[in-house]
């Protein structure tokens, strides 16, 4: 089974593969970046999580400094946490809004990479 559009609580989820008695795996993505940006792997059994990149598209997480959140983030162990806005980049990213380039614009910067709003 495949769901996205919004997390699902680890507790939830662990009842449905239960219930169901099969994979089901997350999605995570925009409809400018085609979806499935990001997923869980078919053989991963632990839930909370998303899961990895895609290998159609790049990503990076760009730090948002007002918010604190940095790629240079640890943890209480001093072990690294990076935490930024997630940005994309490739084949399944759109190139711009049809007839609005300013919406495009606050979307896409000029490098090229889709700054989702959302951190990761």
């Amino acid at each position: 089974m495949i769901t996205g559009s919004a997390p699902i609580p680890p507790t939830i989820l662990d009842f449905l593969k239960i219930a169901f008695c099969c994979p089901i795996i997350e999605g995570y993505g925009q409809t400018e970046s085609t979806a499935a940006s990001f997923l869980t792997n078919f053989n991963d059994s632990q839930s909370g999580y998303v899961g990895g990149p895609t290998s159609m598209n790049d990503f990076k997480l760009q730090d948002i400094p007002e918010m604190e959140y940095l790629s240079t983030d640890r943890d209480s162990e001093g072990n690294l946490t990076p935490r930024g806005e997630v940005c994309l980049k490739g084949p399944s990213v759109i190139l711009g809004y049809f007839d609005k380039p300013e919406l495009t614009k606050e979307a896409i910067d000029e490098n090229g990479w889709l700054h989702t709003g959302d951190v990761g």
